[in-house]
């Protein structure tokens, strides 16, 4: 249980508490103010129906708050609605994929009560099953593709993609692991927003002997021309690929200078299933977190001898997408059923300041940070006894975090807001799974 999709979903799905005509104020709401609105990129759970984007009501003094605005729908149906951009562009263009398919859409989303397809696009420069976007000072994306070559029987685009309990895995799990082939390595590729190629690079390193290397996330460094990408096959049928590797990117020109693996740590597995690459404040070292709840402090980025360090150990494994704020690192921990804050000033040496319990039935996966660093989203999803989606108050200062009480189902008794069986505007009824959400800038 690494990774994502039917079950660590991370978004949102209230019910439509009203599919309200536009009130006076929605007009002016067009141009939304940070933070006002929630993105929410989900599918039908029986895959049936489009899979769509969800516009939910972020406005905390808003008298439909929590509530669903609007969803468009793509029109294709199962594609495993999976990574958005970690943050929305100031542009209001959003990146969105749908891994198992290996397609991408960008939503316009300027005007969040009217949002747009503009276009979408499939595999690129030769490599396929995009994973992550980021944005780059000169306008353009870094993309990770997972693949290269073209699909074949056993790929990504057949199976559950990594995160699934394991209660809802496929009972045919095992057989699949033992006849999947594993496929090609993919690289990194320099795009415009609309999918046309700037420059790419493979992932593939002739002087390592592992070849199951997966380009998973990345962060740009252009102060010190490097990118750095970790390696986890989304398709968990990929049992060979541990993904204990971090890869080092010359930013100009996507050519590959290294790759190390991560050492383990006392329990033996904590740096396997590489994830999320974050620039701390020095502005040259690396915290990668790892699906196997590992925290590793990287340095040297730009030298020839980088070096990766265990400095945090989680509990449990599944450890989902963290966000890094100023002083602050904030780890959801499905295993722990909560959301962990650590103060990471001394990055050798982090420690935990506060943590904010879910509850026992609570799977949190996906966590955003809206514009003001004081909101968090955070999802629960995936998870059929619960499936719910919170905003969390975070004092930047202090690192402390609480529920916000008023995001919640009309009647309910506990904060957030469930996803399961609900009415959608685009005309869709029945449980939601969705993954990336971003809060509107």
């Amino acid at each position: 249980m690494r990774r994502i999709l039917p079950a660590v979903a991370c978004v949102i799905v209230l019910a439509c508490r009203g599919d309200r005509a536009p009130s006076a104020d929605s007009a002016a709401a067009q141009a939304a103010a940070p933070g006002e609105y929630l993105f929410v990129w989900a599918a039908d759970s029986a895959g049936a129906s489009s899979d769509f984007l969800a516009v939910i009501d972020a406005r905390p003094t808003s008298a439909t708050y929590g509530a669903v605005v609007t969803s468009i729908p793509t029109g294709e149906a199962g594609t495993h609605p999976h990574h958005t951009e970690a943050e929305m562009p100031a542009s209001g263009h959003l990146l969105a994929n749908g891994f198992g398919a290996g397609k991408t859409w960008l939503f316009d989303l300027s005007s969040p009560r009217a949002p747009k397809i503009m276009t979408s696009f499939g595999a690129l420069a030769g490599y396929r099953h995009p994973h992550s976007f980021v944005r780059l000072a000169n306008g353009n994306v870094l993309t990770t593709f997972q693949y290269g070559g073209s699909d074949t029987p056993g790929e990504a685009n057949t199976h559950a993609m990594h995160g699934t309990p394991a209660d809802a895995a496929a009972p045919d799990a095992a057989a699949k692991a033992a006849a999947f082939v594993p496929p090609v390595s993919g690289g990194l590729v320099e795009m415009d927003e609309r999918g046309t190629v700037i420059r790419s690079g493979s992932a593939q390193d002739t002087t390592i002997r592992d070849r199951l290397i997966y380009p998973y996330n990345v962060v740009p460094i252009p102060g010190l021309d490097r990118a750095v990408s970790t390696t986890t096959d989304m398709n968990p049928a990929n049992v060979k690929a541990t993904a204990e590797w971090v890869q080092f990117w010359r930013l100009s020109d996507l050519s590959l200078q290294r790759s190390i693996a991560l050492p383990p740590g006392p329990r033996g597995n904590e740096h396997r299933f590489t994830g999320d690459p974050h620039l701390l404040a020095d502005g040259k070292s690396v915290y990668i977190h790892t699906f196997n709840c590992g925290l590793y402090l990287v340095r040297g980025v730009d030298g020839n001898q980088p070096t990766a360090k265990l400095v945090k150990t989680f509990t449990g494994t599944d450890c989902g997408v963290p966000v890094r704020s100023g002083k602050f690192w904030l780890q959801p921990v499905p295993a722990a059923h909560a959301l962990v804050v650590l103060d990471i000033t001394d990055p050798e040496r982090p420690r935990e300041v506060s943590s904010l319990a879910l509850g026992d039935d609570e799977y949190p996966h996906w966590a955003a940070i809206d514009p003001t660093g004081r909101r968090v989203v955070l999802n629960s999803g995936g998870n059929p006894k619960s499936n719910r989606l919170y905003v969390i108050d975070f004092d930047p200062a202090t690192g402390a975090v609480a529920f916000d009480e008023k995001f919640r189902d009309a009647g309910a008794t506990r904060a957030g807001v469930s996803f399961n069986g609900k009415s959608w505007p685009h005309g869709f009824a029945g449980t939601a799974m969705p993954h990336g959400t971003v809060f509107s800038r």
